[in-house]
Formats: C-alpha cells, sequence, structure tokens
C-alpha cells in the first residue's frame, strides 16, 4: 500500500529563529571588523553541519580564532544556539503531533553538530515524528538530492508520495526535482491546508495547495552559519 508521507524542516519551520545579531555583538565586544567572525569560522560552521567536525573541535576552533578564554568560549557557543534554537511554532508542531496515526512523519534539517541532543531536549522532536534525518549525522546537505531521496528511504515511502515544507525556496525546488511535492512555509494556515490536501485526496488531490515558487529566494538557517 503507498504511504503519505510528510516532512518538514527545523529551523524557519518547527522553530521560529530570527537573527539575534550575536557575531555581531561578539565583534564589537572583541574589537573585530564586521563580519570577522564568519570570516574566521566559516569552515568549522561549514564542517559542523555535515559532521566533519565534532563539537570540542569547534570549541576549540572557536577560542583559538577568536583569543577566547574558557568562559568567554562557552559564553560564544550559548549565543550562538540560542539563535539557532529559537523558539517553538506551538501552533504547527500541535498540529503534526496529530499526524502521526495518519501518515509517514519526518523531519530534514541543515544542521549541526550537538543539535539532536538540545533539540531533542528542549522539543522533544523525537516523539513528534518518525524519523529525523540531520545534516551532520548523514554528511550530506539540502539541497543535495541525496539528502531527499534518504529521507523517504530511511521513512519507507516513495518520493511521490512525500510532502516536503521548508522556508528557503532552493530546498523546495530541489525536492520538486527528485519527483517530492514541495512547499515554501509562509505561514502556520497555508501549511496546515496543504497537508490536509495532501492526505486528503478526495477533496482535491495530493499537491493541489502548493505553492510556486516566488521570484525572491529566502534566507533561513540553511543558508546561514551554523546549521538548517
Amino acid at each position: 500500500m503507498e504511504l503519505c508521507c510528510v516532512v518538514l524542516d527545523i529551523g524557519g519551520v518547527l522553530e521560529m529563529t530570527p537573527a539575534t545579531g550575536w557575531e555581531g555583538a561578539w565583534e564589537r565586544r572583541l574589537g573585530l571588523p564586521p563580519g570577522a567572525v564568519h570570516e574566521r569560522l566559516g569552515d568549522v560552521w561549514e564542517a559542523g553541519s555535515v559532521g566533519t567536525v565534532g563539537e570540542s573541535g569547534v570549541r576549540a576552533r572557536v577560542a583559538a580564532d577568536l583569543g577566547l578564554d574558557p568562559v568567554q568560549t562557552e559564553a560564544f557557543m550559548a549565543d550562538l544556539w540560542d539563535e539557532y534554537l529559537g523558539s517553538p511554532n506551538e501552533e504547527l508542531i500541535d498540529y503534526v503531533r496529530t499526524l502521526a496515526s495518519r501518515c509517514r512523519l519526518g523531519i530534514l534539517s541543515n544542521s549541526f553538530v550537538g543539535a539532536r541532543e538540545r533539540e531533542e531536549k528542549r522539543y522533544g522532536f523525537g516523539a513528534l515524528v518518525h524519523d529525523i534525518v540531520y545534516s551532520h549525522e548523514i554528511g550530506i546537505l539540502k539541497p543535495a538530492a541525496g539528502a531527499f531521496e534518504l529521507t523517504c528511504a530511511r521513512l519507507g515511502v516513495r518520493l511521490a508520495d512525500c510532502l516536503f515544507i521548508d522556508d528557503v525556496v532552493v530546498n523546495v525546488t530541489a525536492a520538486r526535482a527528485v519527483g517530492i511535492r514541495g512547499l515554501l512555509f509562509e505561514s502556520n494556515a497555508e501549511t496546515i491546508g496543504a497537508v490536509e490536501r495532501h492526505l486528503t485526496p478526495a477533496r482535491g488531490g495530493p499537491g493541489r495547495g502548493d505553492r510556486s515558487e516566488p521570484g525572491a529566494d529566502r534566507t533561513g538557517r540553511d543558508l546561514a552559519q551554523p546549521g538548517g
């Protein structure tokens, strides 16, 4: 039997993650020019997103490249995680919680080493969906096709039976390119309506509510430092 499936992004969808300005604040505190933190640590953010460096390695590079003592390093990392974790999109999370008996549920996130433990402690996503696929654990970032293909394989569903929800256009476009129904997250109401249409073909057919991509791209945790 064909199984309907819904896969969601985390940052900007299940979590609201507005920019906090933490990098700029640290640059001012350390007397560095704007953009210096990302210039010095950009390769670390990339490595942490695909799991080629661990949390201890990240802290070591932060301390060395910014000249921070242990207390400052912990404060820096706390500010990073404060923005990364954001706050819960409670309305959407509550809705998704009702779907487990109706479809296969998954999460696909461009992430950062340490994200699973922290998001599980704060949000309990492991109990919300059937499987969570983090880029730092599989070594593949969206929008690579392999990220979507692996997610559907792990959930035991066909690509064509999956609805993928993300707040970044390039990720939605990439999902569609491999045969997944892609939805750009813009509001809870639109998202819930699209999921209902996907799960109830008799009321209009899967995917009828999927929105075409707008002309302008969106940035979010997926295209910034670190994770998504």
